[in-house]
């Protein structure tokens, strides 16, 4: 599912990733620990094709056998909307809109149409338990909920693959404990691949593979 070498990022003079090799095979669960500062985000960034790999060193990046660095910025954009779902730790839900319309956002976005879109978003929200939620705005919703609309809304395009960012750093321990095994249950029944960044050791724990990073590297 994703296979990467020899991954190098600077920003300016800070080398932060140096070197990274990985191997994801489809449908693991698999967590990225560290201490703050050792480049988990910047490579679930790369990885989730948001930041770049320096052009300057010979690199693979492939995602589902498609080598990402031949993508142009239209291709890569459609790429990203097709293939991957992001969940963050802060939700970000667009406050203006209900649940169910920031769930139909990036179907609308793939071109679906209302009625399709809002038929897969109604299905999911139904799966995470917010069935009598659709119409309510994220400020009436309490945070494990705003984070499974988030859940939802990473899902609405079917991807293969799920990267999420902390994504039970804001939520109380119950919430957080209910959000963990969703995440199994979703690559159970929809056979998705997550890798996960989190300072959460009962998460980190779960995942089916651990991996370190420290000072920009995988440890070995």
């Amino acid at each position: 599912m994703i296979q990467v070498k020899n991954i190098h990022k600077y920003y300016g003079d800070l080398q932060v990733l140096k070197g990274v090799d990985l191997n994801i095979e489809k449908g693991e669960i698999v967590s990225i620990v560290g201490a703050s500062g050792a480049g988990k985000t910047t490579l679930l960034q790369i990885l989730g094709t948001l930041d770049k790999v320096d052009s300057n060193t010979d690199y693979v990046l492939k995602i589902n056998n498609t080598e990402i660095s031949k993508l142009n910025d239209k291709s890569l954009a459609k790429f990203r909307n097709d293939h991957i779902g992001f969940i963050f730790q802060f939700h970000q839900l667009l406050p203006e809109f209900t649940a169910l319309e920031n769930v139909c956002i990036p179907a609308f976005i793939n071109g679906k149409s209302q009625n399709e879109a809002e038929h897969r978003a109604k299905e999911l929200l139904d799966f995470l338990g917010l069935k009598s939620r659709y119409h309510h705005k994220p400020s009436e919703l309490s945070g494990g909920e705003q984070q499974r609309v988030a859940v939802a809304r990473a899902l609405i395009n079917n991807p293969e693959l799920i990267f999420a960012d902390e994504p039970s750093g804001n939520l109380d321990s119950e919430s957080a404990e209910n959000l963990h095994q969703l995440f199994f249950k979703l690559r159970d029944e929809f056979g998705q691949t997550f890798v996960i960044v989190t300072h959460n050791k009962d998460l980190a724990d779960m995942a089916d593979r651990k991996l370190t990073m420290v000072d920009g590297q995988i440890q070995v």
